[in-house]
């Protein structure tokens, strides 16, 4: 069973560890932390989203962040990071790898599975701009279905009208669109 950090508004524990299903199930605050991978081109930039596995429990089948997890309890953001780029993508980064960006309180109650799932997360934000050769990465199979490129401003725009296809979370893009450059 995973188990996670209470934290407040700015993303700092409070000395109370939760279980993942409570946090899911009472909405309880708890962080997370997301890796955007981005590429530059002649305008704008590249972002290489991830499917989500049909089996899991928020948004199945649906285009979502480059890299997300929770963060442990008693773990630090910046290490859950990389353990997460590099279990679900199989990228091996250093600290010196990813840059902050920044962070983003995420909120939202929804059904999946026939189940309510109550989301309400500070997520501290990275990004990561080494080549990446999609289609060279080794996929975590329970979580990713698989990865594709687009274009930043298009997935914006998408956003903005549907939630068919894409559920990257608004604050997260808004995060990386500033530290970009391009909001």
């Amino acid at each position: 069973m995973e188990y996670f950090d209470v934290v407040d508004e700015n993303g700092m524990p409070v000395g109370e560890i939760i279980s993942r299903e409570k946090a899911h199930r009472e909405g309880i605050q708890h962080r997370t932390a997301h890796v955007w991978i981005v590429r530059k081109k002649d305008s704008g930039y590249d972002v290489l989203l991830q499917k989500r596995s049909r089996n899991k429990d928020s948004f199945p089948g649906m285009y979502d962040t480059s890299s997300a997890g929770h963060i442990p309890a008693g773990e630090e953001p910046l290490p859950s990071a990389l353990r997460e780029l590099k279990e679900e993508l199989g990228i091996e980064a250093g600290p010196e790898d990813l840059r902050y960006a920044g962070m983003f309180h995420g909120q939202y109650e929804k059904e999946f599975h026939g189940h309510v799932f109550r989301d309400n997360e500070i997520a501290r934000v990275y990004v990561y701009d080494r080549p990446v050769a999609a289609e060279e990465l080794t996929l975590q199979e329970s979580e990713v279905e698989e990865v594709r490129w687009f274009d930043l401003e298009e997935v914006w725009q998408e956003i903005q009208t549907s939630r068919e296809r894409i559920c990257v979370p608004m604050g997260g893009l808004e995060v990386l669109r500033g530290f970009l450059g391009t909001a």
